[in-house]
């Protein structure tokens, strides 16, 4: 895609988050931030109100050198069956990143990288979920991990870069560690990015966009703080400047 001269590469670094059931909504907020950002986020939410028709309307709706790359942020997690056949039908949605669950383990996880590569079009880099940003230590301890999230995080990205995933979802507090000890070329693809003086809302585990990518962090991912502003794009701009 294009980008804003004045922005340049940074932009590339930022996906917006589109979180709403809504096509029309989508479509407006993924044409007004073409050039802006470096991408958009589809998740959960728009999925099971639209499913793969609302992708194509969105995404399918922007001329194609506008166009952004597709996060497309599904969670996958299920028997590995299942999951290869889920990662092989978005195949034709041609997202650029696709996420599944750490959890669901080694062999889930090397059947969806063996799903998303049949394809005769650009391969989708696998992201894998380790611990949600909206949990803390107290809440691995609530449903039975008895570990801390930095140590749960270092274990399910271990896993994942074994089993072939192309980099992984962290918070930016795991950052740091998860970049020394997976290396330059895995993926840390990082929600939680809240910019100064925004509020943290839901998530528990934030930091500012220039921060993060200081930690070492490829992606931000970055929702509310854009999408809800009164100006969605002079938003994204200001996000963006934080990060030259």
């Amino acid at each position: 895609m294009t980008f804003d001269a004045s922005i340049g590469s940074a932009a590339q670094r930022v996906f917006v988050s589109i979180d709403t059931p809504e096509i029309e909504a989508a479509r407006g907020l993924a044409e007004r931030l073409a050039g802006i950002v470096g991408g958009v986020k589809l998740g959960l939410e728009f999925f099971v109100g639209q499913g793969p028709a609302g992708i194509r309307a969105v995404m399918g709706g922007m001329a194609a050198e506008v166009r952004p790359p597709l996060f497309l942020d599904l969670k996958l997690h299920d028997i590995p069956n299942t999951v290869a056949a889920a990662v092989r039908a978005m195949l034709p949605l041609q997202p650029a990143f696709l996420t599944i669950h750490t959890s669901g383990g080694p062999a889930m996880m090397r059947a969806a990288v063996e799903a998303a590569s049949m394809t005769d079009l650009p391969r989708p880099r696998l992201l894998g979920v380790t611990v949600l940003t909206s949990l803390d230590d107290d809440d691995l301890v609530s449903v039975g991990q008895g570990v801390s999230v930095l140590d749960q995080a270092r274990r399910l990205a271990e896993l994942a870069q074994s089993c072939g995933l192309d980099g992984i979802i962290c918070s930016p507090a795991e950052v740091a560690a998860l970049r020394a000890d997976r290396g330059p070329d895995f993926v840390l693809m990082v929600p939680g990015i809240r910019p100064t003086g925004a509020p943290v809302g839901d998530q528990k585990r934030v930091m500012t966009p220039r921060d993060a990518v200081d930690q070492g962090a490829d992606f931000l991912v970055i929702g509310r703080p854009i999408t809800q502003a009164a100006d969605p794009a002079a938003a994204a701009r200001a996000i963006v400047k934080e990060l030259l």
